[in-house]
């Protein structure tokens, strides 16, 4: 796999970059954390975490090393969601947790498309439901999961959500409840197919447009808390996340009722 789009190169530049600032913070990147503290040999997975977001999103940037990158990072997150974020979120159910949950399933969903799409004839023969067109739709709707809870989450905890809203926009309220229910639809969109693509682009550029507006000014006026830099540089994050998405619907309708397989070569060129 060669670097055609802009997507890939802003998704593997941002895992360097992730894992960069573990290595610095001596912590989890951003995005595999909260980790219980209780986790045996917490900290060994805090450095191997970190490296592996180094050495992923490096191996992408090169063609001879794209595949096994992609591997790796999809089988890592894939195993990060369903050993640590699921039974956590089962055993201590709260926001913390399934906060945690939606996110990493949304990182998840990223990397396995861009796996389908690095995927090498090895690969398809042992691994093709998750390098083929059912895994694409797979990885598509569980992005689309994670997208609902994020939305309930602006109507449930209003009184954190509408304060970040600019000055400038006005109706805090409003724009709360407008942005969550856009998350919302759009992960309605991609779990039924219905204008999935429309709805991934809409998304895309909703969390691009609220790490600017919401983020961005904050660190200009110097008063960011470090969990609010933290949820910035997630915000970076999930944007090329869901900018992978939205490329993985190239060649399908804007406003399809089904999002089928997509068109898995076409969506990497």
């Amino acid at each position: 796999m060669k670097i055609k789009n802009v997507s890939q190169l802003v998704f593997a530049v941002v895992l360097i970059g992730l894992g960069i600032l573990g290595l610095v913070k001596g912590d989890f990147a951003p995005g595999w954390g909260p980790v219980p503290e209780s986790m045996p040999a917490r900290q060994a997975f805090v450095y191997l975490c970190d490296f592996l977001c180094i050495a992923c999103g490096v191996g992408l940037l090169w063609s001879r090393t794209a595949t096994l990158a992609a591997r790796v990072l999809f089988g890592w997150l894939l195993l990060w969601m369903l050993v640590l974020r699921i039974p956590w979120m089962a055993v201590d159910f709260g926001v913390g947790t399934w906060w945690s949950a939606s996110s990493t399933a949304m990182i998840t969903a990223s990397a396995w498309i861009v796996y389908s799409w690095a995927a090498d004839d090895w690969d398809n023969g042992r691994f093709g439901f998750f390098t083929g067109g059912k895994g694409l739709r797979v990885a598509r709707m569980l992005f689309g999961l994670g997208l609902i809870p994020i939305g309930l989450a602006h109507f449930l905890y209003l009184e954190a959500t509408a304060p970040l809203v600019p000055a400038w926009l006005q109706w805090p309220v409003f724009w709360s409840y407008f942005t969550g229910g856009g998350f919302i639809a759009a992960g309605l969109a991609m779990i039924t197919g219905v204008c999935a693509r429309l709805a991934a682009v809409l998304v895309t550029l909703q969390i691009g447009l609220l790490t600017l507006l919401v983020w961005v000014p904050r660190i200009a006026a110097g008063s960011m808390s470090a969990f609010q830099w933290n949820e910035f540089v997630v915000s970076i994050f999930l944007t090329s996340c869901a900018w992978v998405v939205a490329d993985s619907y190239a060649g399908t309708p804007w406003l399809a009722v089904s999002s089928g397989v997509g068109n898995i070569e076409g969506s990497n060129g």
